[in-house]
């Protein structure tokens, strides 16, 4: 009897571990929506007038990566201090400017309501839409805020694009704004995910997120044309058939930081909200710590002290961040910034050093050498000439484009 209870136990045992190493090995489920844009929201604007934006329609124009059958928006009131009420919204294919084209009008509801209310802190998602979308589409989100006390705005100052604002009227429904604004930031707007159109040579849809400062923000890109170094990169995976079910979402903020309050949230403050919260993420590049070393110059700030380990203790928080939620992180080098404004010896000795550390430890899943692939090769310390956007920290349109084409498209496979 004992053997027979003991040969039960060993067939039970064999079984249970079978059954597990088979759970193991099962691949993950695709994820139903994938963000197809985004952007970083912050607190308030530092470069640019607050306009007035109640009793009024705010009309913010995004550009999509990966094509999709359905759409969701994604409001956010995260840095408000007061509910945030929206009163109607709606989504469109743009036609240029303020304008839509009227029959890709959708109106937009949350639980079934014309209308939300989004309390402090938070952010809401809209109910899904039957919209088809092609990889490459401009698209108009449009939301009509009443009278209501905001005094603090959820907003990505800077974004390259123009937006429209439409003051004493709810237009979210019209096929052109009557008199509208023109402003260069997106208003309580961070993202549109879609259900992905898969193409069938692709891997499972998922998406990248490109998380840094205003290099990846693209500052200096021509305005309205997307020449942003991640927007160059999506037109590459598209065209890449192992590649081409992967979106990119551009979470740079311009003046941010690693470790101190620049502008917006630090990068290990924002990291969860900005990547991890990204509606099927696979895989994150860094390109971040320039604005941290910056600092070292500034005159307003004398008891700054920083080092390359303080910056890559801060680098391989990130990692361990992205690691445990199962995503694949790379690490992109500085770029060049000798004769920026904020340029000096012992911060060009950090951002060596931190490079060095990028190429070499072993803390990222690869490495992306913007660096390399942006300097010039007679004078490392400054970028290629055509690549300079002219105040020698960022890029111009062409510096974005080596950059993303830099990129080996094989650590994505």
């Amino acid at each position: 009897m004992r053997r027979i209870l003991f040969a039960l136990a060993a067939v039970l045992c064999l079984t249970t571990a079978a059954s597990a190493q088979s759970h193991t090995a099962m691949p993950a489920a695709p994820a139903r929506w994938v963000g197809t844009w985004a952007t970083s929201p912050f607190g308030g604007d530092p470069w640019h007038t607050i306009p007035t934006l109640v009793d009024s329609t705010i009309r913010d124009i995004v550009h999509t990566s990966i094509a999709g059958k359905a759409l969701r928006v994604q409001f956010t009131n995260e840095f408000g201090t007061e509910p945030l009420r929206i009163d109607a919204a709606s989504i469109a294919v743009s036609a240029g400017d303020s304008a839509i084209q009227p029959d890709t009008l959708h109106a937009l509801a949350f639980g079934g309501s014309p209308s939300i209310v989004i309390p402090p802190g938070a952010q809401a998602v809209s109910d899904p839409v039957d919209l088809a979308t092609p990889a490459f589409a401009n698209l108009a989100v449009s939301l009509y805020l009443p009278l209501q006390q905001i005094s603090d705005v959820s907003v990505h100052s800077s974004a390259q694009q123009d937006n429209y604002i439409q003051a004493g009227s709810n237009e979210v429904s019209a096929a052109t704004l009557s008199s509208p604004t023109t402003v260069p930031s997106w208003f309580f707007v961070k993202g549109i995910d879609v259900e992905p159109v898969l193409q069938p040579a692709g891997p499972h849809a998922a998406a990248v997120v490109a998380f840094g400062d205003s290099i990846t923000d693209g500052a200096y890109a021509t305005e309205n044309q997307n020449h942003r170094w991640p927007d160059y990169l999506a037109v590459r995976l598209h065209n890449n058939p192992a590649t081409a079910n992967l979106s990119v979402l551009d979470e740079g903020i311009g003046g941010n930081c690693v470790l101190i309050h620049c502008v917006g949230p630090n990068a290990l403050a924002r990291f969860d909200r900005d990547v991890l919260a990204q509606a099927g993420v696979r895989y994150v590049i860094v390109l971040e710590s320039i604005n941290d070393i910056g600092t070292l110059h500034d005159p307003n700030n004398p008891g700054y002290k920083l080092t390359a380990q303080d910056l890559e203790q801060g680098l391989s928080q990130l990692v361990a961040r992205a690691h445990e939620h199962g995503i694949k992180i790379f690490g992109a080098t500085l770029t060049p910034y000798k004769g920026a404004d904020y340029f000096t010896e012992k911060g060009e000795q950090i951002r060596e050093a931190v490079n060095e550390w990028i190429r070499t430890s072993g803390a990222f899943d690869g490495v992306i050498d913007f660096d390399k692939a942006t300097r010039d090769p007679a004078n490392p310390l400054v970028y290629a000439k055509d690549f300079d956007s002219g105040d020698h920290l960022h890029p111009g349109d062409r510096g974005y484009a080596a950059m993303a084409d830099s990129i080996d498209l094989s650590i994505f496979h």
